[in-house]
């Protein structure tokens, strides 16, 4: 079992930002500044979109809703071949191909569908790590409520993930191909919030309609948001926020641009 390590630390705006690994995997925690060790709060695993990396704005925009905004932490490590992480052969041709398929204008899931499934696996166990190494610290502690949230390349390894991970009991997902998630969505049945853009361009919304249909919650919202890929809004990250408010415990105090 791998430890995490603390490797650099800064503070801003309530927030400290902690960048750590947990063996050869990198990642950041952001948490409240003026929490101590004494006081535990939910944590939030997040999980970035496909060519980003840890610290993308998407994910320190999250995190600042949800530490600010809940008191809560959120962390994330960086996707295989992301990052700080080497790609591999495997992975230039993966992205090869691609671009090659968005250059001549053909359907680009064909490509991203087992390429995310790939990826995936290599993640889950990760994630898991991750996960364990971060419980140990006295601020989460390894009784603490834990969500996730991912978009795209974040649902390909979060659907996996969350149906493999009892400790996970609230999640967010959104803009997704099914093809390769259909058997693990089926095993979830923690709340679920998914949002879909209705005219995304390169996931058919048929697509997104049927991995939301797919969740076997009790509880589960879709949000459907028009526009293309691309337009996909940041009123969606104040909306996970209060759902994981609900749902991991804390209210919404504040939430702030990113």
């Amino acid at each position: 079992m791998h430890s995490l390590r603390f490797t650099a630390e800064s503070s801003s705006n309530g927030v400290v930002e902690r960048d750590f690994t947990v063996g050869d995997v990198p990642g950041v925690l952001w948490s409240p500044a003026s929490r101590t060790d004494a006081g535990r709060a939910p944590l939030v695993l997040m999980g970035h979109g496909g060519g980003a990396h840890k610290k993308h704005p998407a994910m320190s925009g999250r995190a600042q809703r949800l530490v600010t905004g809940c008191g809560f932490h959120a962390a994330v490590i960086d996707a295989p071949g992301h990052g700080d992480r080497p790609r591999t052969a495997r992975d230039e041709q993966e992205i090869a191909a691609l671009r090659e398929a968005q250059a001549a204008g053909e359907p680009e899931g064909p490509v991203v569908v087992p390429y995310n499934a790939r990826l995936a696996e290599l993640a889950v166990p990760e994630y898991r790590a991750a996960l364990d190494a971060l419980q140990e610290l006295p601020e989460i502690g390894a009784d603490g409520p834990v969500g996730y949230v991912g978009i795209a390349l974040g649902t390909a390894i979060g659907v996996p993930l969350v149906a493999a991970e009892p400790r996970i009991t609230a999640a967010v997902f959104g803009m997704m191909w099914p093809d390769a998630l259909f058997e693990a969505a089926r095993q979830i049945t923690v709340p679920v919030e998914f949002a879909l853009q209705w005219d995304n361009e390169r996931i058919p919304r048929e697509a997104g309609l049927a991995l939301f249909d797919a969740f076997a919650s009790k509880e589960k919202t879709l949000h459907a948001n028009a526009g293309g890929h691309a337009a996909f809004p940041r009123f969606e990250a104040d909306s996970a926020t209060r759902f994981f408010a609900r749902h991991l415990g804390g209210a919404v105090t504040a939430t702030s641009p990113a």
